[in-house]
């Protein structure tokens, strides 16, 4: 009977220490899943890799050399060089183009062209940026390069252009192909190119369009990127599915001033890519933020014309400068202008140089800078003059 009840009061004191440990455990167990999570080791996703990219700063990184086939991510090299043919102008964004048999025939994602369907470059942006329309890719593909293969060839060529090493494209669009091959690291630089041209983010940005002009049946678009509707901040870029490469996506979002570039590859369902794209953005999120440092047309400094002048003009930023530091960073930020070669004469409104910030050597911010007056570097005769006014002010 004694040992009978020494048992039960045994099991009652280690359940009662049992509950009272429970809440503490648990607090343990989450603390130390978060701290997982903070730090990108719970990335299931075969590759993977999270960017700053105003620096190109690498925060986070799996497998980031490692070959996968990149699926419709592959379309930020389409999109990247359509945006620059646009931004350089060698195309319009209002041109037209017509839809081949060839771009009609592309399987998988559409946005459903006709052969002989005229559509605009920005639609045909809308349908590659938002329903990664391949039949979209293609005509975009022959409008710029003439065929679909000679385009390939551009998008490879930029590629090596951009250091994009482990990249082989084979397609315009990331159907299987044999050979057709990145990398988590080579899509984050093709893509922080792409975040160059930043009106492409009003198209990769959409969650649904509709183009109706010039059809019986109105184009209905819906973006494949989910993130775009329920990531806080986020505005691109692109996903990309196949059997061969799994879930892929190319993630960005900003917050508070700072963006963020996420790339995952490999991800075994929808759902796990997503969760391990926005588990890096608010990694990166927590992890930095933005400092404003000079505003649009702020004057910067004074710069002379020479060293035997009073002649000078104001340098001028061209446009905001916002850097991304570390929270909690105390360093003193150096800055200096940049002027390769003074001009003899410079008009109001011409770049000049740039204004560049440094964090110790590295180089966190710069914007360009231009002349705020009509200016001619002094003749002889002012320099004399400046000279002697120099003695005499000395002398007094």
């Amino acid at each position: 009977m004694k040992n009978k009840i020494k048992r039960i009061l045994s099991l009652t004191l280690i359940f009662i220490f049992t509950i009272l440990l429970l809440p503490i455990n648990l607090a343990y167990a989450v603390e130390a899943n978060e701290n997982a999570k903070a730090e990108g080791t719970k990335i299931e996703a075969r590759s993977a890799l999270l960017m700053e990219p105003m620096s190109g700063k690498i925060l986070y990184e799996k497998n980031a050399d490692e070959k996968f086939a990149p699926a419709s991510v592959t379309k930020i090299m389409t999109m990247l060089l359509t945006m620059e043919a646009v931004d350089s102008g060698k195309i319009k964004i209002d041109d037209k183009v017509t839809c081949s048999e060839n771009a009609k025939k592309m399987g998988g994602s559409t946005m459903l062209l006709d052969t002989g369907e005229i559509r605009t470059v920005e639609e045909l942006l809308k349908g590659v940026a938002i329903a990664s329309g391949n039949d979209a890719a293609v005509a975009l593909a022959e409008y710029l390069g003439g065929t679909e293969a000679d385009f390939v060839n551009m998008m490879n060529k930029k590629a090596q252009e951009l250091g994009m090493n482990n990249t082989t494209f084979k397609n315009c669009n990331g159907l299987p192909a044999e050979g057709h091959l990145s990398t988590a690291k080579d899509i984050a630089i093709m893509s922080r190119e792409l975040l160059n041209h930043p009106n492409v983010l009003k198209y990769t940005g959409t969650y649904m369009e509709t183009i109706s002009e010039g059809r019986k049946s109105p184009i209905e678009l819906v973006n494949h990127n989910k993130l775009v509707r329920f990531f806080e901040g986020c505005d691109g870029l692109k996903t990309g599915f196949t059997d061969e490469a799994k879930y892929c996506i190319s993630a960005t979002a900003t917050r508070n001033g700072v963006r963020m570039l996420s790339v995952i590859m490999g991800a075994p369902t929808y759902k796990i890519r997503n969760r391990d794209a926005g588990l890096l953005l608010n990694h990166g999120f927590s992890k930095y933020e933005g400092k404003k440092l000079v505003s649009k047309d702020q004057e910067i400094d004074k710069v002379y014309m020479d060293e035997q002048t009073d002649k000078f003009f104001m340098a001028m930023a061209k446009d905001d400068l916002v850097v991304i530091l570390p929270k909690g960073e105390n360093k003193e930020l150096e800055k200096k202008i940049v002027i390769e070669e003074l001009q003899k004469e410079y008009k109001a409104g011409d770049i000049v140089g740039k204004y560049e910030v440094y964090l110790g050597d590295e180089k966190v911010g710069e914007v360009s800078i231009y002349c705020d007056r009509d200016i001619k570097k002094g003749n002889i005769i002012d320099n004399i003059k400046h000279n002697i006014k120099n003695l005499f002010e000395k002398g007094v």
